[in-house]
């Protein structure tokens, strides 16, 4: 007799996946609309290009020190807590911009950032294992696969924001040398850019805050072991034996650092070849549709292929793209680099999903923190690109790499994690999978 998978998601949650579901789409706004935030940062307030990658360690960081309290947190109260506490933080961060714009401090940038992932620690820590409980462990990887389809829309709407609303009205960008210009110039122009750069993030605000509504007045089931309490030191403990557990902890240090830095820098891999930041934010809603259309047939396929072989094959396929990125100056390299997208699109689920496959409940919560920990990759290393990207000075192009231009020999970094995650997939699909396939 023919064995019928059971439903990816079942008629009884749909509401409450539903639900869940938009929260996908809320942090890929925020990841999206802040990535073009340190091109526009560098121009407006002079910066160096690793001065101004302290944005994204000020978003990625914020995910780092939330995660593991916002788990315990979750283990002791409920999801739909856990989701008010995230929507309220990612709405004070945003509207922490108000003031940033007035006091016109880069610092104060970066702590409304902070504050704002905070908040997105506390839904991605919920919302991903709340995803998966929400039904058979058979269909799990593919029903987060399913909820994650939904963050490209909230990363192209965020690119959308960004390119038509921020970089196409700064005025230091139409400037070909802002730094040459007159002190009171200056001073004009960087309080008229930084109040474009500060609406975007006030207007979300108070669209957060709707939203907190909207889920206070909803009922949300809470999942069928909430309330339980183990130990948990054993909890960890039981995870550090888990060696495929903490190799995909790894896996998605080195992804959300090859995503971040990928994203971040196509504008300053545009930029080495004459294109402006706002023709760039086109080429980066092109790697974003790619990056939707490759979730699409990820998730598709996870329904005739284990998930370790899926992932190793697309990190493959990354290798080539970036290796592309790298050697082949010019328009073809850009391509190269929106090609990536594409390849690296099911990453962050299929690992996630990889690495929490064998846990309980109670366990899923706690090994979901340090997945989510896991997005400091995304701080560290687009830091260390930038820092490539300056050995010949403020500029993008300004020296050779072993005869190389240096951001594309930056891209060195993204690739060495595409590496590392091509064996975790094929780790994974040996060791775990290949008997049961």
């Amino acid at each position: 007799m023919q064995n019928i998978k059971p439903p990816v998601v079942s008629k009884k949650v749909l509401v409450p996946f539903i639900l869940v579901t938009s929260l996908f789409a809320l942090w890929g706004f925020a990841n999206a609309v802040t990535d073009p935030m340190v091109q526009a940062f560098k121009k407006v307030l002079e910066l160096s290009n690793s001065q101004a990658a302290w944005v994204q360690m000020a978003f990625y960081g914020g995910y780092f020190c939330m995660a593991l309290p916002a788990a315990m947190f979750m283990r002791k109260y409920s999801y739909k807590t856990g989701i008010l506490i995230g929507l309220a933080l990612y709405a004070c961060g945003a509207l922490l911009f108000y003031p940033a714009a007035i006091t016109e401090q880069f610092w104060f940038f970066c702590m409304g950032l902070y504050v704002l992932t905070f908040g997105l620690a506390f839904l991605e820590t919920a919302a991903n294992p709340y995803i998966l409980a929400m039904g058979e462990k058979e269909t799990a990887t593919q029903r987060l696969n399913l909820a994650q389809a939904f963050n490209p829309v909230g990363l192209i709407a965020g690119l959308f924001v960004a390119q038509q609303f921020v970089l196409k009205n700064l005025q230091s960008d139409d400037i070909e040398d802002f730094s040459a210009l007159e002190e009171a110039s200056k001073i004009l122009i960087r309080t008229s850019d930084l109040i474009v750069i500060r609406n975007p993030y006030v207007i979300l605000g108070i669209v957060l805050i709707a939203i907190f509504v909207l889920f206070l007045i909803n009922k949300m089931p809470q999942s069928k072991d909430e309330g339980g309490m183990p130990s948990l030191s054993k909890t960890f403990a039981i995870l550090a034996k888990n060696k495929k557990y903490v190799l995909g902890v790894i896996a998605q240090i080195f992804y959300v650092g090859a995503q971040i830095m990928c994203w971040t820098y196509i504008y300053q891999y545009a930029e080495a070849i004459a294109i402006d930041s706002v023709t760039a934010g086109y080429y980066q809603m092109a790697a974003f549709i790619f990056f939707t259309i490759g979730r699409a047939i990820g998730t598709y396929m996870l329904r005739f292929m284990s998930a370790g072989k899926l992932l190793m094959y697309f990190a493959f396929l990354a290798i080539i793209c970036v290796t592309i990125v790298i050697l082949v100056q010019g328009i073809f390299g850009l391509y190269g680099l929106i090609g990536v997208s594409l390849s690296m699109s099911v990453m962050f689920p299929t690992i996630y999903g990889i690495a929490l496959d064998s846990l309980t409940e109670e366990q899923s919560k706690v090994g979901s923190a340090g997945l989510i920990m896991a997005i400091v990759g995304g701080a560290l290393m687009p830091k260390l690109q930038g820092m490539i990207i300056d050995i010949g000075g403020n500029g993008v192009s300004d020296t050779t790499i072993m005869g190389i231009s240096e951001v594309n020999f930056s891209f060195i970094l993204p690739l060495i994690c595409l590496v590392y995650i091509a064996w975790y997939g094929n780790h994974v699909f040996k060791k775990y999978e290949y008997k049961t396939t």
